[in-house]
């Protein structure tokens, strides 16, 4: 959907970069339905609780953040040794609005390609100009057509209400194009700020699941160690796979074709809603396997 764009609680200032009109679309991992937040681990002997924690710490599953709430961080002496969280990253299709699953098999079915076939990868491979042109016009139709149905996920105005009261930055770094995104936004957060904003339509940077577009937006934001002092929140193996490159911690949004992906070596936590994240963040972000 689109690049950086700059709200206020007022007003809408866009900003858009048009460059690889067809680098983002998602793509969604099929299983079944989702229980609450986090991993549960077999820890059934000592020398196998040792090799899995030594595995996850090399994979960079284990992460921790200081708590928001100042009383809790007081509490537990400053946040013991976690980190401050920086900020938070959302993917957007699936994630901030309620996953529209047709989209993607319609888009194939006007392009004539089959589930396994990656989209873009297909038109960007396309032989001449006016082939691309045509295809990337197909499926932006159908986006168009979809963005007006777009419901808002539960528990999302609580979290972005939550994170603008604890002055927690956010951006988006999404695979769509930019109508969408600004449709989604004014229409359901018309008074949050989310800069930069990096979609498919943003010059130099791979899409999802290359961490270029979450690196940037860390780059952006002036942060020290890169990425390691977000998180990034999304739907896809695209998502947990760009912010586990990019040195991020990750949390999954489950719905009832990603859950295989709570368990995948990309994943730190999980959740069912968005405002679930509220209580994670509230008393500190902790990912299965810390102490």
């Amino acid at each position: 959907m689109l690049a950086p764009l700059h709200r206020s609680a007022h007003h809408h200032t866009i900003r858009l970069f048009s460059s690889h009109p067809f680098n983002h679309i998602l793509h969604y991992v099929s299983s079944p339905t989702a229980t609450r937040s986090s991993r549960k681990r077999d820890m059934s002997s000592a020398p196998q609780v040792r090799a899995q924690s030594e595995q996850q710490q090399q994979r960079g599953r284990m992460r921790r953040f200081a708590p928001l709430n100042p009383e809790v961080r007081v509490r537990l002496g400053s946040g013991g040794t976690a980190p401050d969280l920086k900020g938070v990253v959302f993917d957007v299709d699936g994630t901030l609005c309620l996953p529209q699953h047709y989209m993607f098999q319609e888009m194939r079915s006007a392009l004539g390609i089959d589930k396994s076939v990656d989209i873009i990868t297909h038109i960007r491979g396309l032989p001449t100009q006016e082939e691309r042109t045509a295809a990337a016009a197909k499926v932006q139709a159908i986006e168009r057509s979809a963005m007006v149905k777009q419901k808002p996920q539960p528990g999302l105005t609580q979290l972005m209400d939550y994170l603008h009261s604890r002055g927690m930055k956010r951006a988006l770094c999404t695979r769509n194009f930019e109508a969408p995104v600004t449709h989604l936004l004014t229409t359901h957060l018309p008074t949050h700020v989310f800069t930069p904003i990096v979609t498919r339509d943003t010059p130099d940077l791979m899409p999802k699941p290359d961490p270029a577009g979450i690196l940037h937006i860390a780059k952006e934001w002036g942060l020290e160690n890169g990425a390691e002092d977000l998180i990034m929140v999304g739907v896809s193996l695209d998502d947990m796979t760009a912010g586990h490159k990019a040195g991020a911690a990750t949390v999954l949004l489950v719905n009832d074709r990603n859950q295989a992906l709570k368990e995948h070596d990309h994943t730190n936590l999980w959740i069912e809603r968005l405002d679930d994240l509220i209580d994670i963040l509230e008393n500190g972000f902790v990912s299965p396997g810390e102490d």
